[in-house]
């Protein structure tokens, strides 16, 4: 169970520090870009954690799908991003192929 822990962490900070990204300005501004290095540094670690009992397919799958969800509704949400009806139905697809990879899928976690 901690390992899925590992990953949920590790996909929090890698949203908080895509969402700072923007927000940097190109590294422009101080506390926007401490939060962009410090986010990834903490993905990334959480991330190697998590690989050493969840294949890295399914981790992958999981941190990018969920990660771009999140991304896409903060974008909305803080930036104004207009999302159209083929964004939302993209969304969907994606959320539905981390729900089969979780609950259909045979892969074995260690």
């Amino acid at each position: 169970m901690k390992y899925w822990l590992f990953l949920m962490i590790a996909i929090v900070t890698e949203v908080m520090a895509t969402s700072a990204l923007k927000a940097s300005e190109g590294f422009t501004r101080l506390l926007p870009s401490i939060i962009v290095v410090a986010g990834y540094g903490i993905s990334f670690y959480m991330m190697s954690l998590a690989l050493e009992a969840i294949p890295v397919g399914i981790a992958y799958a999981i941190w990018s799908g969920i990660g771009i969800v999140l991304i896409t509704v903060i974008a909305w949400v803080l930036y104004g991003q207009q999302l159209d009806l083929w964004a939302v139905i993209g969304i969907g697809f994606i959320l539905v192929g981390v729900l089969i990879l979780n609950l259909l899928s045979k892969m074995e976690v260690r």
